[in-house]
Formats: structure tokens, C-alpha cells, sequence
């Protein structure tokens, strides 16, 4: 059995970095993963304003932060859905950016994170 390569070009990928509200993180993580988003990690965060700041506004210092990682082409279409649900989901606010990837180590990971499953090497 002969190894194979798909022979779509090898796209770039970047990792989205989400601040929602705790309650909220998991829908957020479902919108995410509408994009191909094979690989999602959340852990907890706290915001940095001050408890009357935090009275006064009526904010959630209590925030999930999460790391997505997808494939390049997918980003844009990522932060307009994010920024839609941004200004549409009551109480749903959060920021979203997106960093470049300058390398993955392996084919195989590759695949994984770029959701990449055509194209696989027999053992």
C-alpha cells in the first residue's frame, strides 16, 4: 500500500482566542465548531476591573477563554459570526482575535487540526 497526499494546497492556520462570559462559553464553543473548528480548548478566566467598576456597569468578571484552532480561510467567516453574536445574544458579549500559526510539527497533526481528512498515510 502506497502512501497518499491530497493535493489541495497545505492552508495556513491561525488560533482564535475567545473571552465570553462563563454562562456563555459553551454556546460559543458550538458556534466555533460550525467552522471546522477541529481542536478547542476553554479554561477559566477573571476580567481586570475593579468590583465597583464592576457594580456600577453590571458586569461578569467570571470569563472562559477560548483557544480554537482553524484553518485561515475559515477566520473571516469565524469573527463575523462571533461579532454577529456579539450584538445580537442578550448578555452575550465577548472579544474575539486571531493569531498566525508559523508551524505545525507532523502531517498527521496537520490533518487533525485543519480538519483535513482526505488524503490519509497507511501505517
Amino acid at each position: 500500500m502506497t502512501n497518499t497526499v491530497n493535493d489541495s494546497a497545505i492552508r495556513k492556520l491561525k488560533l482564535v482566542v475567545t473571552v465570553v462570559d462563563r454562562p456563555k462559553a459553551e454556546f460559543y464553543m458550538d458556534v466555533l465548531s460550525q467552522f471546522e473548528v477541529n481542536c478547542q480548548f476553554a479554561t477559566a478566566g477573571m476580567g481586570t476591573a475593579t468590583s465597583e467598576l464592576v457594580d456600577l456597569l453590571g458586569l461578569n468578571p467570571e470569563k472562559t477563554v477560548i483557544f480554537s484552532v482553524a484553518r485561515e480561510d475559515q477566520v473571516d467567516p469565524i469573527m463575523k459570526a462571533l461579532d454577529e453574536r456579539f450584538h445580537t445574544i442578550r448578555k452575550g458579549k465577548g472579544i474575539s482575535i486571531a493569531i498566525p500559526m508559523s508551524s505545525v510539527i507532523g502531517v498527521n497533526m496537520y490533518r487533525f487540526l485543519s480538519n483535513h481528512q482526505e488524503g490519509r498515510f497507511a501505517p
